[in-house]
């Protein structure tokens, strides 16, 4: 079955005009949907907790801030961009109070609709627009006049014209200037999560760590690991990024294009597939998401560890320091903790 592709000429902004859209949360993904819906003319409220951080972010972006309660109250359209941990309990105690038959719930993941941790009334439209990429490349784009393309799924249709919402919302945050997909609620949950954890997070920073630690543990120099195994993963990826593999391997020496379609089946191999296999399992049958809420309801304590010991790892001390000989990397930064 073909997927159907939407672009900025088949979504209407007129369809949010009279609307207000409450973005909840102002991390990666909620501060770009949010500058990039008031940069299209949307009116735009962000909705937070009183006491976060982000809330003179989004003020010193021009934003109009409420607490969430009040966000959802004045909203139409109610998007949800915080953490999938923190979401459910959210939306249960500040945000489904205050809708009301009409209204549409929006999510920009669908993980916990999906998983039923949240699950809306009957007479709320639910609709989801996750762009496929993080939020920081999602407002540079938007400001280039460029777009990431987004997925656009409805849950719940009560008022008859939720994808036509969904469309506008996603045109708001630039996603037609390069394509708007439709598909599920369970397609973009299940997918996105594999491929977080089996190739753009888990499995690249596990194959660029197994890689600096192999050269290191050889008594190569850091500094020369760190530039071949880590350093270059981006020359390669925009390549790849740009026009496919081939034309990676059209850029690259011989020597390595040899080596890529020799070796690279020897590191990524038939074990590998089988490991893919059981972790998609893990995702389709829900223990991921059990075990991710769970930990998370038990404190983080498992989680905040592994991420100690994955900042402590020496590659990140090498990395920085190297990268202070490159200050032209931190012109035009995608991530500015102090903004976004």
């Amino acid at each position: 079955m073909a997927l159907q592709i939407f672009y900025d000429k088949d979504a209407d902004l007129a369809r949010l005009e009279g609307k207000t859209v409450a973005v909840i949360g102002y991390g990666s993904q909620g501060h770009a949907h949010a500058q990039n819906l008031k940069s299209s003319g949307v009116s735009v409220i962000v909705g937070l907790r009183k006491e976060s951080a982000s809330w003179n972010k989004a003020e010193s972006a021009g934003l109009t801030v409420a607490t969430t309660a009040e966000a959802a109250k004045a909203a139409d359209i109610v998007m949800l961009t915080v953490p999938d941990e923190l979401a459910a309990q959210l939306y249960s105690e500040e945000v489904a109070p205050n809708l009301v038959e009409g209204n549409y719930l929006a999510v920009a993941h669908g993980f916990n609709i999906h998983f039923g941790s949240i699950k809306p009334d009957d007479g709320i439209n639910v609709f989801m627009v996750a762009p496929k990429g993080p939020g920081h490349t999602v407002r540079a784009h938007y400001e280039e006049g460029k777009g990431i393309p987004s997925l656009v799924a409805v849950d719940a249709d009560p008022s008859g014209d939720t994808l036509q919402v969904a469309l506008a919302y996603a045109k708001g945050i630039g996603a037609g200037r390069a394509g708007i997909i439709e598909t599920t609620f369970r397609d973009e949950t299940e997918t996105d999560l594999f491929g977080e954890q089996t190739v753009l997070c888990g499995g690249l920073t596990s194959l660029m760590t197994a890689a600096y630690d192999t050269l290191i543990e050889a008594g190569y120099p850091p500094e020369m690991a760190y530039f071949e195994t880590i350093h270059e993963v981006k020359l390669i990826v925009d390549l790849i990024y740009e026009d496919g593999v081939a034309n990676m391997r059209y850029s690259v020496s011989n020597t390595a294009e040899y080596g890529d379609l020799t070796r690279g089946p020897r590191v990524i191999d038939d074990g590998v597939r089988v490991r893919m296999k059981e972790i998609l399992t893990e995702i389709q049958n829900g223990s991921f998401a059990k075990e991710f809420i769970l930990e998370n309801r038990s404190g983080g304590i498992s989680f905040a560890a592994m991420r100690r010991r994955a900042a402590e790892h020496s590659m990140e001390e090498v990395g920085a320091r190297l990268r202070g000989l490159m200050p032209w990397l931190k012109e035009n930064r995608l991530v500015d903790r102090s903004k976004n």
